[in-house]
């Protein structure tokens, strides 16, 4: 079985980010897993599962972000 495809819309959903965010981040390389076909774009879900953990393992444990 192939890999599993996120469109624009369905990564917006899953990570409950505006269309406009998940654009931006495609634009300045900080969304990974990035499938460009023509002029769509599609999101190799466990790619992004992976950035996601990794993401929280980079906050400190235990302590919610924002200022000290």
């Amino acid at each position: 079985m192939g890999k599993k495809l996120l469109t624009v819309e369905d990564l917006s959903d899953y990570l409950s980010l505006p269309r406009s965010s998940i654009y931006t981040m495609v634009s300045r390389g900080k969304l990974p897993g990035v499938v460009h076909l023509g002029r769509a774009l599609r999101f190799e879900l466990a790619t992004i599962d992976a950035w996601v953990s990794a993401q929280r393992a980079e906050s400190s444990p235990g302590k919610p972000p924002g200022p000290s």
